[in-house]
């Protein structure tokens, strides 16, 4: 499926680029069922690509992944001042030495629950830690006055997937950029590399279950127009008698 990703109307080729890259780094990464441009259950957001992974006759972690090729598409409705830009370097400052210090004090910080090594994230929200817990809340406050990416912050309060990626062009990334929570992946000679590891959250198996199925509808709905195939044409085939 990922060798036909055209640009859709309005969208440029750059943005479609992402998608497929995207889209094929999912598939390397273990997760089979992978769709482009899907509605998401629970919210009105449709996921450039989301994507499930099947695992052990049941299913596994779920992961969606946004592309971002301009920094207006980025910053979209973005009114940011330079106090809450200097505020913001100096809690990312703060929060990356809170880190390496409880990375010293937690070395098993590792919560174990995704199939891949590279996607054990170190929770450090689950310790419990009041300054963190505080600078993340900030960091989070900022993040949303600047950049107003509150689409971000509401896929994962929906719960929406287990994991959740942004996927930049190379010019485009920024530590700063990337939302709490969020990994990032980010283009470069022609494929992506993961830069910045997502966090696993948890949900229920019925919200894996209807990103699936949200999955399959795409991907019929994609592999109708590739064929094509029309609604008379269903409407046709229902009118033959069955075997």
């Amino acid at each position: 499926m990922a060798a036909g990703v055209t640009s859709t109307k309005g969208e440029t080729q750059g943005h479609a680029r992402l998608k497929r890259l995207a889209f094929l780094w999912a598939q390397a990464q273990g997760f089979s069922a992978c769709a482009i441009e899907v509605r998401l259950p629970r919210c009105r957001y449709r996921a450039d690509v989301a994507a499930c992974r099947w695992q052990r006759n049941q299913i596994g972690s779920t992961a969606i992944f946004e592309c971002k090729q301009a920094v207006a598409d980025l910053r979209r409705d973005n009114c940011h001042s330079e106090a809450a830009r200097r505020r913001l370097d100096v809690i990312c400052e703060r929060r990356q030495f809170l880190e390496t210090r409880l990375r010293a004090h937690y070395p098993n910080l590792r919560n174990g629950d995704s199939l891949f090594p590279e996607f054990d994230a170190q929770n450090f929200i689950t310790i419990g830690h009041r300054g963190y817990a505080r600078l993340s809340r900030e960091l989070l406050a900022l993040q949303n006055r600047l950049y107003d990416c509150t689409k971000f912050e509401k896929l994962i309060r929906y719960r929406c997937a287990n994991l959740f990626f942004l996927v930049l062009a190379e010019q485009l990334f920024h530590e700063l950029e990337v939302p709490v929570g969020w990994g990032a992946l980010v283009e470069s000679n022609g494929a992506l590399t993961l830069v910045r590891k997502a966090i696993w959250h948890e949900i229920p198996e019925e919200n894996r279950i209807r990103l699936l199925y949200r999955i399959a509808i795409a991907g019929r709905r994609f592999l109708s127009r590739q064929l094509p195939i029309t609604f008379t044409d269903i409407l046709n085939t229902r009118g033959r008698p069955s075997l």
